[in-house]
C-alpha cells in the first residue's frame, strides 16, 4: 500500500477522538548544527534543585527531542525538550558544553 502523498512522520493511529495532528511541528526547518546559537544557562529555581536550560534552537520539534536524547544520554540525566528550550536536570553546564562543541554547535555560557 503507497502512502497517497500524505506526510505521517511515523503517526499511525490514535484512539483518542479529539486528537488532531500537527504537521507544523515537523515542518519548520532545522538550522545546520554551525549555523545555531545556543544559550546555556543554570537555574536554580527548578523545585528547589539547579537545571541547565539551553535555549535559542532553531528548528523542528524532532530535532530539538533528539538533541535533547542525546544530552541526557551523554550526561546520564534527566530532562526535557519543549517551546524551544532543553532542561537537563543537574549541575552538567561543563559537559553539557563539551558536547556541544564536538557537535560543531555555537554556544554561550549565561549566567552563574
Amino acid at each position: 500500500m503507497k502512502n497517497k502523498g500524505k506526510k505521517r512522520n511515523g503517526v499511525v493511529y490514535s484512539t483518542n477522538s479529539n486528537y488532531s495532528y500537527n504537521e507544523s511541528e515537523f515542518d519548520e526547518i532545522t538550522l545546520p548544527n554551525n549555523k545555531q546559537n545556543l544559550e546555556v544557562c543554570i537555574d536554580k529555581h527548578r523545585g528547589g534543585k539547579i537545571a541547565i536550560i539551553i535555549k535559542g534552537f532553531i528548528g523542528n520539534q524532532y530535532d530539538l527531542k533528539e538533541l535533547s536524547k542525546k544530552i541526557k544520554s551523554l550526561c546520564g540525566v534527566g530532562g526535557t525538550a519543549k517551546k524551544g528550550e532543553i532542561i537537563i536536570q543537574g549541575n552538567v553546564r561543563d559537559k553539557i558544553m563539551e558536547i556541544l562543541k564536538k557537535e560543531g554547535y555555537n554556544y554561550k555560557r549565561v549566567g552563574g
